[in-house]
């Protein structure tokens, strides 16, 4: 048996295995999530990383990188310097290779190159965009009406990453000291693609925790610190603070959910989060899996977010309720969560307690069956008043007889 072909070609196999690298969060999106709507995950203007490099529509962005990476040598005198720059990025090659989950079919220059360009680009393009570099004569991604919001949404793909310490050691080397304000920095930058602006002051993860740009916007855009304690310990009661899209409460019978700002971007952003908290180890907890199963919840229908748009629960600037209704009933299909870590358990107990009780119910079906639209309303009310009618003649009738 030692011999047998199959057992041998298994044992070589099997010495061929890469380790499982612990420290890996940047990973492909599964087949049966992009599957449901693969153009979420693809970008459209910028490849960052080694996974979408190669796409001939990417390749026009490339010379920006070099003209980026040219702009920032001349602005330090060091033009002459590259190499050390080099020599900084070949350091942590290892280390970079071993932040992506898949293989990563590059020679060892080609992978030093990318992490370079790609690295300066970033620091580069939020640097420009708040005036702390010049720009570039006739800098197309300032002079193209909505190039800088296509380029947001590319930066903010799972499959389009780079490491962040990659960025924080270039950070250091052309002396930007503070990271962390150089991190809130880059979430001023990103946050024009966010269907809400409102962020933690401080994250959970200290910087050099953070694993790429969709991590840090993922670290910082979650529940205010107020509504995790609440979450994680049963014996807070002060929950007064609401200051995060994610901090739905329901009070007195009535659910409070604060508004949420639909734009271009939100299906691309929400399902790149989502992936993120599936498959990834960057993520601690699940905020936005849930958000979106709460959502999907409350919505059924074009007709349910009119009236969250009513309620000014919804900001619609898509225009069109249906593209909405679609957008939140599929950004959960294919996805997994725990019913039992689910964050807005407690919330949906609460309703689902509240809409049970006996009145509750009946004014549910008296507004189902008879106040659904404005002319069952009319209608209602008109037969009100007849009967009202009919019952003071027959009163002032028999007080006559």
């Amino acid at each position: 048996m030692a011999d047998d072909p199959v057992l041998i070609n298994i044992t070589e196999m099997i010495a061929k295995l890469s380790p499982i690298q612990p420290e890996s969060c940047i990973c492909k999106v599964p087949n049966h999530l992009r599957k449901v709507d693969e153009e979420a995950y693809e970008p459209q203007q910028l490849a960052i990383g080694p996974y979408h490099r190669d796409k001939v529509h990417l390749k026009a962005m490339e010379e920006n990188k070099l003209r980026y990476l040219q702009k920032l040598l001349e602005e330090r005198g060091e033009i002459n310097d590259g190499p050390k720059y080099v020599k900084a990025m070949r350091k942590l090659e290892t280390r970079a290779r071993n932040w992506y989950t898949d293989p990563i079919n590059l020679e060892s220059d080609d992978f030093i190159k990318m992490m370079l360009l790609d690295g300066c680009f970033i620091i580069q393009l939020i640097r420009m965009h708040f005036g702390m570099s010049s720009r570039v004569d006739n800098d197309p991604i300032f002079k193209v009406i909505g190039l800088r919001s296509s380029l947001r949404c590319d930066l903010l793909l799972l499959e389009n990453q780079i490491p962040f310490f990659v960025v924080l050691k270039l950070l250091g080397m052309i002396g930007i000291s503070d990271e962390e304000d150089f991190a809130r920095t880059i979430l001023k930058f990103l946050k024009y693609t966010l269907p809400d602006s409102r962020f933690s002051e401080d994250g959970v993860k200290s910087i050099n925790e953070i694993g790429h740009l969709l991590d840090l916007i993922h670290e910082y855009w979650r529940p205010s610190p107020i509504e995790i304690t609440a979450y994680r310990n049963t014996k807070a009661t002060d929950t007064s603070l609401t200051q995060s899209l994610f901090d739905i409460k329901f009070e007195k019978g009535t659910l409070k959910i604060p508004t949420l700002e639909i734009n271009h971007w939100t299906n691309c952003l929400l399902r790149n989060l989502i992936a993120l908290e599936q498959f990834s180890s960057c993520g601690d907890i699940t905020h936005i899996t849930d958000y979106a199963v709460f959502m999907d919840c409350l919505i059924n229908s074009a007709k349910d977010v009119e009236i969250l748009t009513h309620r000014g629960i919804v900001n619609n600037n898509l225009g069109n309720d249906e593209a909405v209704a679609t957008m939140f009933n599929r950004l959960t299909d294919s996805v997994t969560y725990s019913s039992e870590k689910y964050y807005y358990r407690e919330v949906s107990d609460k309703v689902n307690a509240y809409s049970g009780g006996r009145w509750n119910k009946r004014l549910a079906n008296l507004n189902h069956y008879y106040f659904n639209s404005p002319w069952a309303l009319i209608s209602v009310l008109a037969a009100a008043v007849i009967l009202l009618l009919t019952l003071m003649q027959t009163i002032f009738s028999g007080i006559a007889l």
